[in-house]
């Protein structure tokens, strides 16, 4: 695409991302339509991550801002590149994706004068085959989104600066689940939203289980802070409450293969996504398909695990969570 209008702004937050930062610099040098400036916010780096934005930034066609914030959260980080972005339309990404060529145009494409709100969608990619199973497993397919109630990530965003200003920016008391906050904000602000599935992100999981697990703890603990979900968990404590007691109890055969039906039931819509993408080879398939029940257990775990430590946090601060 020729030209720079509308002009964008491109700001996110980054922290001891030298590992996955040449990766996304390669996707975003490649963008059809390119942003006009990236401010990027560094939370305090350790690793060589300023160095290689700012080599990258020397070379770069675009204006590059390197903002460093040592201790900034993630919601801080992205509140100030945005007060530094020149431009009133600001895309919002972050380090550990790789962003489809078309990813900036279809965002901006999908932008009007009635939209405040473009989400984007995100797609996983691997290098590991752990990093395969549990994206597989664990992160929705396209045909699984209402596009009327999508809450997006802020790895594939795209808002007006009213829009942002509205939400009253990102939650800075939150280190989890802020996008889904900050979307909520938007929502309740009046902002208009609409859906574009062809503006992809693409990330990869955590490659061990303790990572995976601790990833999906962060996530509920976020939820919990903030108090989203309240009937989501509470179904899901309850479901697996259930199943103990079904399991252990001396109860006869019947019981239990209701149960177990029940447990297939709850986990199709993960046995679908696995095989979605699944692999060619037919004992990879095997393997992905076995270790389906594994993921969504230890997931459901760490995620029983993650939500009350986060409502405690939220009794402990009811003010500051009140306030989201």
């Amino acid at each position: 695409m020729t030209g720079r209008i509308p002009q964008v702004s491109l700001a996110m937050t980054v922290f001891n991302e030298e590992r996955s930062l040449p990766v996304f610099l390669e996707s975003l040098a490649a963008q059809l339509l390119v942003p006009d400036e990236v401010v990027v916010v560094d939370g305090g780096s350790t690793d060589r991550t300023v160095a290689i934005l700012t080599a990258w930034g020397n070379s770069a066609e675009v204006k590059v801002t390197v903002i460093e914030a040592p201790g900034a959260n993630i919601s801080e980080g992205r509140n100030r590149a945005i007060r530094h972005a020149q431009h009133d339309l600001i895309a919002v990404t972050d380090a550990g994706t790789w962003l489809d060529p078309r990813w900036l145009k279809e965002l901006v494409a999908a932008k009007s004068n009635e939209v405040d709100v473009v989400s984007g969608f995100f797609e996983p990619m691997w290098f590991s085959w752990n990093e395969r199973l549990f994206a597989s497993v664990l992160m929705p397919l396209l045909d699984e989104v209402d596009p009327e109630s999508f809450l997006p990530s802020s790895r594939s965003l795209l808002i007006t600066r009213r829009a942002w200003a509205a939400a009253g920016g990102y939650p800075t008391w939150l280190d989890y689940c802020e996008d889904l906050v900050f979307d909520l904000a938007m929502k309740r602000a009046g902002m208009s939203f609409t859906f574009q599935p062809e503006a992809i992100a693409r990330w990869s999981s955590r490659d061990t289980w303790r990572g995976c697990a601790k990833q999906y703890y962060r996530y509920a603990r976020g939820d919990g802070k903030s108090g989203l979900w309240p009937r989501r968990h509470a179904m899901r404590f309850a479901a697996y409450a259930l199943g103990a007691v079904g399991f252990l109890a001396p109860f006869g055969a019947v019981p239990r293969i209701v149960l177990a039906v029940g447990f297939a039931f709850y986990t199709a819509k993960f046995f679908r996504r696995a095989w979605v993408r699944r692999p060619e080879r037919w004992f990879q398939v095997l393997r992905l398909l076995a270790g389906v029940p594994l993921v969504v257990v230890v997931g459901d775990a760490a995620k029983m695990v993650g939500y009350p430590a986060g409502l405690v946090w939220r009794l402990r601060r009811p003010r500051r969570a009140n306030a989201a």
